[in-house]
């Protein structure tokens, strides 16, 4: 059950019976401006180190173009100090939102990526939505290919790729992630049934109501989360494009490349069972 405590706060309660992720209260400050034409949403967790390049290069970039726009940054439980980067960072900027979610004792959650993004996009205010990871593996100019197709209403959702022919991999992944990233593609397409090619790049743009529509219904938290999000954009009808970019890869990866590949496999079996067991209809509006 969600329930609406102010414009910037909400408490997200779970039922200790049924579910086993704690209860927790997601704050976002300052509250959400009336609308705007660009969200934003950056999730991060432990990124104290990465995260004021990444910050200042966004920053360079909006203040050259003529539109509006609010950037959500989403601490997801970190350990260090990321939401005090954060914090010091909006404090000049009031276009800068801070999102976090604490336990019942005041104790920073680690939910998961999943989790960090949707709670950025349900408390987002733009027409137009933008989803990056925060290293910028692929720099925040690519916005100008995922964007234009949403903005002309030819699709609502457009997933960033490193697979077509046309993306530019200035730096490689190692062999073994690629070939993870491949063989774990395959399982999506014929598990969902999609011919998207790339679906865990980390930087997706989607038409603001789509997106709200879609994460609304989302239940994955972990990193499969994209694979959830195709899913439900293709049931809900939405138009999907996959984009070309350019795209690096970059040492200290959140990810476990022994582990991850395990999780993302059961979450992408669970989109089918949830499905199966009509969960996602239970949601619709």
């Amino acid at each position: 059950m969600i329930s609406q405590m102010n414009a910037s706060t909400v408490e997200v309660q779970h039922d200790p019976a049924t579910e086993v992720a704690p209860a927790t209260t997601v704050w976002c400050t300052p509250p959400a401006v009336a609308s705007c034409y660009l969200s934003i949403v950056v999730p991060a967790y432990n990124e104290e180190k990465r995260l004021p390049a990444s910050l200042q290069k966004i920053e360079a970039y909006l203040k050259t173009r003529d539109f509006s726009y609010e950037m959500i940054l989403v601490d997801d439980g970190s350990r260090d100090a990321t939401r005090e980067v954060i914090s010091q960072f909006a404090a000049t900027r009031p276009w800068v939102r801070l999102l976090h979610y604490d336990s019942p004792q005041g104790h920073p959650l680690n939910r998961g990526k999943g989790y960090a993004v949707r709670q950025g996009v349900l408390h987002s205010a733009g027409r137009d939505l933008l989803f990056s990871d925060a290293d910028l593996s692929s720099p925040i100019e690519e916005m100008e290919k995922l964007l234009p197709p949403i903005s002309r209403g030819d699709f609502d959702v457009a997933f960033a790729s490193r697979a077509l022919p046309a993306s530019v991999l200035k730096i490689h992944q190692p062999w073994y992630r690629e070939w993870m990233g491949r063989t774990f593609n395959l399982f999506v397409q014929s598990i969902i049934g999609t011919t998207i090619r790339d679906t865990q790049c980390g930087f997706k743009a989607f038409r603001g109501e789509a997106a709200k529509n879609i994460f609304r219904r989302a239940q994955i938290d972990g990193f499969g989360f994209d694979t959830e999000v195709l899913f439900l954009a293709q049931k809900l009808k939405y138009r999907v494009v996959e984009v070309p970019v350019q795209w690096q890869h970059f040492d200290n990866s959140r990810v476990n490349p022994l582990l991850a590949p395990f999780s993302m496999i059961s979450e992408l079996i669970q989109v089918r069972l949830n499905d199966i067991r009509g969960t996602y209809e239970d949601l619709e509006d």
